[in-house]
């Protein structure tokens, strides 16, 4: 493929070695058309990644610049490959079910995320560290037990409907206390797909917005434009500082920022417009905050490695 072919031997194999390393370490499907991983899929993964990014000498480029050293070449290298899985993850309508999910449970304090990977979630009762290892059509069949609830459609924009909340986060409660322990959020997807038939080919509407997906932009601090308090020192500082006045959604954008607003409407799951306003201000924010006499780029490392964090 020209793409490839216009990167280095060596280059080449560390980025198909990085997919491996991040779809083992993260349990992301594999591309379209392949039903398990290999190394043609792998192939297939990066031509569409380097060709997203604008030819692989570009992005082999763009990624040396944010490098210090080989060491951390890899880690962008690593940090790009993922944030492009997680991206081609957010497509499918699993993904966009998740991160509808995902925020619902994130917002009641009755459910609690567990730490580390692959993401999972428990309700707050729950001892720390007990997590389901039991068949998950188990999990399927307590669903369907759930009786009395239904969703008849997906909103495009704005809030979830009250009666959706209420059908969604009824069947999670009741799952959730059957396994005793945290479920993958994967799971918890596919449960809700098989209770809600929510995947149906006749059915399914995808899910272009969440709550808060407009609106949320981190405001100045009295009046103040974003930047730097003064009181922080050193890159991680500054970093931390602009990182804590960005919205969910622009965190979200973070790795972004060389995409249009089309990519940025699929990410975030809301309408081109909107998506082009988070985008915009984001940039706004950005160019403000890095315009002191800092290390620019050793910051934006500072800042994606927040946004890797932040993912995990």
């Amino acid at each position: 493929m020209s793409q490839l072919g216009k990167l280095g031997d060596a280059s080449f194999e560390l980025l198909r070695r990085l997919v491996h390393q991040v779809r083992r370490t993260y349990g992301f499907p594999p591309p379209d058309g392949h039903t398990v991983w290999s190394d043609d899929a792998a192939y297939e993964l990066l031509a569409a990644m380097l060709s997203r990014k604008g030819g692989g000498q570009k992005f082999v480029t763009s990624c040396a610049a944010l490098a210090a050293d080989d060491a951390s070449l890899e880690r962008v290298f690593l940090t790009s490959v993922r944030y492009f899985l997680i991206d081609e993850a957010k497509r499918t309508p699993r993904g966009k079910l998740r991160r509808r999910i995902a925020r619902l449970m994130s917002e009641d304090p009755a459910y609690r995320k567990v730490s580390g990977r692959p993401p999972r979630w428990a309700l707050a009762e729950h001892a720390e560290g007990a997590v389901w290892q039991g068949d998950l059509d188990d999990v399927i069949v307590q669903a369907a037990r759930v009786t009395g609830v239904g969703i008849t459609r997906w909103n495009h924009s704005g809030p979830t409907p009250k009666q959706t909340v209420h059908a969604l986060k009824s069947v999670l409660l009741h799952v959730l206390q059957y396994a005793q322990g945290a479920l993958r959020e994967e799971e918890l997807a596919k449960v809700l797909e098989a209770r809600f038939e929510l995947l149906a080919p006749a059915r399914f509407t995808s899910l272009y917005a969440d709550e808060s997906t407009v609106g949320t932009g981190a405001e100045p601090v009295d009046g103040q434009a974003i930047g730097f308090t003064g009181d922080l020192g050193g890159i991680e500082g500054a970093a931390k500082d602009i990182w804590q006045r960005l919205s969910p959604d622009e965190r979200l954008l973070l790795p972004h920022l060389d995409e249009d607003a089309h990519h940025a409407a699929q990410l975030l799951e809301i309408r081109q417009h909107q998506a082009a306003a988070v985008l915009s201000n984001l940039k706004s924010k950005l160019r403000t905050a890095l315009a002191a006499d800092i290390d620019r780029q050793a910051v934006m490392r500072a800042l994606l490695q927040r946004g890797l964090d932040a993912q995990s």
